[in-house]
């Protein structure tokens, strides 16, 4: 296939829209079910870059869930804790395999930012990955595969509509990429840089030691965030993302944005959401909007309006300020990318609040002194990796 007539592209008044190779030769994907969009090809192709870089980093099998052209999630395929498996809404799935853990863990760390999403997968789609896939709501998905049963599954969704592209692993594209903007063609060199071990060789803190864990998670920081549109700043724990925060102005928005969502992440296992007693008829996307109200300041506002009667079978205790601290202070071992220079201290003393311990960052700023003394108030490792991830 030569090329492919879209829709439309970004928007529906802007057409015509197509995909092609300038070259004329064929496209390295193939659409298996459904009409793709634009913005769907735009997800599909970054997530795809991800994955297939995150699984050549880690070995493992890797996920990622993306909307407007940025990662919500992104995952390695470590098995599920019992807890997780709850707060994934999967725990009724009995165990699954690498890859879906991999979906799982992508799509369940921001549920609420992931919903409606297009989801990439490094390796073929099995029958339990598409399993997941087919009850949750998602755009589409890309892969460099489909089981016979799997993609059977997939087809069955939104009615024989929904996306499934197969891309060809062992397409290479050219060293030279283009882009056109008000009509005029802007040129660069392909982002190429290999993240692994010695990406995080120079640890400038006093604290030196980075296990090979903690490694693991911050090659998966900054492989996510070489394909999140920046400014951008990623936490992430045991394999996964679990917070980004993604084209901000300034990196301590940034900061507090993913770490906001990686504070709702541990906030959905503490005690009191996992005792949360849904009413019958509750659906995932219902209960995930219920438990973010819950965790969020709005609670109150929530029972004064009555909205837990329709909701919940027990009108649920109010999980405090106080409590929710208490809990956030149990997170720890937290891992932290950043694909810019932190300019200041505070990004670290709000680091610190969401469990982190370990932080890579180009280095670089007039401040770089003063950031190393905040890591070192709280026995933080920082490696300097002396290169910028900015992805636009």
């Amino acid at each position: 296939m030569k090329e492919l007539e879209l829709k439309y592209g970004c928007n529906p008044n802007q057409k015509p829209s197509r995909i092609y190779m300038q070259d004329g030769s064929d496209l390295p994907i193939e659409v298996l079910c459904g009409r793709p969009g634009y913005i769907n090809f735009l997800d599909a192709f970054n997530g795809w870059l991800l994955v297939s870089e995150m699984k050549k980093a880690t070995g493992l099998p890797a996920a990622t869930s993306f909307k407007h052209v940025s990662p919500a999630g992104a995952a390695v395929g470590l098995p599920l804790s019992d807890t997780l498996a709850k707060i994934y809404w999967v725990d009724d799935l009995g165990e699954l395999s690498p890859l879906a853990c991999a979906y799982a863990r992508a799509r369940g760390a921001d549920r609420m930012s992931s919903f409606g999403d297009f989801i990439a997968l490094s390796d073929v789609c099995d029958v339990d990955t598409a399993r997941l896939i087919k009850r949750e709501v998602s755009d589409g998905v890309i892969a460099p595969g489909y089981e016979p049963e799997a993609l059977e599954l997939l087809k069955q969704k939104k009615k024989g509509n929904y996306n499934v592209i197969k891309i060809d692993p062992s397409y290479e594209p050219a060293a030279l990429e283009h882009k056109e903007v008000f009509g005029i063609t802007f040129e660069q060199g392909r982002n190429e840089l290999k993240i692994d071990d010695a990406f995080f060789a120079k640890v400038v803190t006093a604290n030196k030691e980075i296990p090979e864990n903690a490694k693991r998670d911050l090659a998966i920081s900054m492989i996510t965030l070489k394909y999140t549109q920046s400014n951008s700043v990623c936490y992430v724990k045991d394999g996964q993302a679990i917070g980004i925060g993604a084209g901000q102005q300034s990196r301590i928005h940034c900061t507090r944005l993913a770490g906001q969502k990686a504070d709702n992440w541990w906030l959905r296992q503490a005690p009191q959401v996992l005792g949360l007693q849904f009413r019958d008829g509750i659906g995932r996307a219902d209960r995930d909007n219920a438990i973010d109200l819950y965790i969020g300041e709005e609670y109150m506002d929530v029972l004064a309006d009555g909205v837990w009667e329709k909701t919940f079978q027990v009108k649920p205790d109010v999980f405090t300020r106080e409590e929710k601290r208490a809990w956030l202070d149990k997170m720890t071992d937290v891992s932290l990318g950043s694909d810019a220079f932190f300019p200041f201290g505070d990004n670290i003393e709000r680091a610190h609040k969401s469990g982190v311990r370990y932080v890579a960052q180009p280095g670089g700023s007039v401040r770089d002194d003063n950031v190393i003394e905040v890591c070192n108030k709280y026995g933080m490792a920082m490696a300097f990796t002396g290169l910028r991830l900015f992805h636009h």
